[in-house]
């Protein structure tokens, strides 16, 4: 695939999220070519996936087509194809469909997927969070449950459909877990007829001593006071040993569940491992100050995939506002580069961190400023309305989230495709039977097996460059 007609250097992108995006606006008006390759078309703003799992949004009011945000700028070119590997001595990007795209400057922003350090095998029963589909699957799991206790005529297995487990303290956890007792206690409420769903126990289980472990221990304190007042049971210190359909293992003690939601590792996208370079134990490349490839100048990694260390030698966290603030410099040395003139080193600002923990609940650290409770869940508010991309988005999230506030309905609980109520109610009596059925929409809905991140370059949990069933994509239409 090549364009010898136009002289302009081809500068690739490998992601449509928030790093791969924000370097394709920035080199708008440069005199290079910009083709941006992602497997899906569209851009998922990924804080807000949460909230499609929980049904508070729905997965079309956190997207957008990539196309759709790129159309005015006229030296970009979108292409929705997988990635297999980088050839980079040759630069070429190898697709998975056997073509390649030869490059001038190569820019990797190919996120990070789902870990379970060395746990593979405990995907199937713990869905993560890293895109919509993971979404989509968790809301299946967890309205599922609901449907299954009302039916559930044993006191014991409808104790075990209400019990939710979360895996893992950070900000992630901490939204899950709240955002699930919420919806427990006040959104389906007056929704059941035999049971109450403000019955259900939701626990957080964090490894560490203390949750959110990245926020000041007086944040951190009142996040668990808040999760706490919400009902959230929270078990610190506790690692998971095993899980298992229906229930979690912490050591000797067994937690029974319905439920179990992952939130506890990320790792780089399996991309970087046919970079040939150096890469740390979570798989992200070591790169130079200038987020350039050791030993390969015009090459360039930004947001998840990049190991960069802050000046206390810990690596930066993967959020928006480093991949974004990354995705800018690279343009830069770009622009730069075209030019003749030497590459600029990166610097982060920090500009702070978020939870929120349900509504009127959250904790925020903003410069030198400690938030909790509704002073700090309207900062997250502004924030994440602020950077939603599309007016209509913006829009229709507040009118959303208006909605939910004053009424605490929420109109995304939608359960599509096949679920256990296709099924013949035979082994009812069957203590994995409530687990097997609440799992089985993974199934019907093309969910990967892996419970990891589609990489937006192969933006697959399975393998690199792998590409969708067409019955996925049918499930994955309806949804949106």
């Amino acid at each position: 695939m090549s364009h010898s007609k136009d002289a302009r250097p081809h500068v690739v992108i490998v992601g449509g999220g928030f790093g791969g995006l924000t370097a394709a606006q920035a080199l708008a008006g440069a005199p290079v070519r910009v083709t941006l390759v992602d497997r899906t078309n569209h851009h998922t703003f990924q804080p807000l996936l949460y909230q499609v799992a929980m049904a508070g949004l729905s997965p079309a009011e956190i997207a957008q087509p990539i196309r759709s945000i790129l159309r005015a700028q006229r030296n970009a070119t979108v292409l929705m194809a997988a990635v297999s590997a980088v050839d980079l001595p040759g630069r070429r990007l190898l697709l998975a469909d056997g073509d390649a795209l030869e490059w001038d400057f190569l820019v990797l922003a190919c996120g990070a997927r789902t870990s379970y350090f060395g746990h593979d095998d405990w995907a199937a029963a713990a869905p993560g969070l890293k895109s919509i589909e993971d979404a989509v699957e968790i809301r299946q799991r967890v309205l599922l449950a609901f449907e299954l206790a009302e039916r559930e005529e044993d006191a014991a297995r409808r104790e075990r459909l209400l019990s939710f487990v979360v895996i893992g303290g950070g900000p992630t956890g901490v939204e899950l877990a709240g955002a699930l007792a919420e919806l427990a206690k006040f959104v389906l409420d007056r929704d059941f007829r035999r049971i109450d769903p403000a019955a259900a126990r939701v626990r957080l289980v964090e490894a560490g001593p203390r949750i959110l472990p990245s926020f000041p221990d007086e944040l951190a304190e009142s996040a668990a006071w808040q999760l706490r007042e919400l009902g959230v049971d929270i078990h610190v210190g506790a690692p998971v040993t095993a899980i298992e359909p229906d229930a979690v293992r912490l050591g000797d003690r067994t937690i029974p569940c319905s439920v179990v939601l992952w939130a506890a590792g990320v790792a780089a996208n399996p991309l970087t491992a046919s970079l040939g370079v150096p890469l740390d134990r979570a798989g992200r490349v070591v790169v130079e100050r200038d987020l350039g490839i050791p030993g390969h100048p015009r090459a360039f990694v930004v947001g998840d995939a990049a190991r960069v260390d802050d000046e206390d030698g810990k690596p930066l966290p993967g959020i928006s506002p480093v991949a974004m603030q990354q995705a800018r410099a690279v343009a830069r040395s770009i622009r730069r580069a075209i030019v003749g003139k030497d590459r600029l080193a990166f610097s982060y600002l920090d500009k702070g961190s978020m939870a929120t923990i349900g509504r009127r609940r959250a904790v925020a650290m903003v410069d030198r400023m400690h938030l909790s409770g509704l002073v700090a869940w309207l900062a997250w508010l502004l924030v994440h309305i602020w950077y939603l991309i599309g007016f209509r988005n913006r829009l229709v999230v507040m009118i959303t989230w208006a909605w939910s506030y004053f009424t605490y309905r929420r109109g995304a609980r939608l359960i599509v495709g096949r679920t256990a109520a296709d099924q013949p109610r035979a082994a009812a009596d069957s203590r994995a039977c409530a687990a097997s059925a609440i799992a089985a929409p993974a199934a019907a809905s093309g969910a990967t097996a892996s419970g990891a991140t589609p990489n937006p370059m192969a933006s697959s949990a399975t393998t690199p460059g792998a590409t969708p069933s067409t019955a996925a994509t049918r499930a994955r239409s309806r949804v949106a």
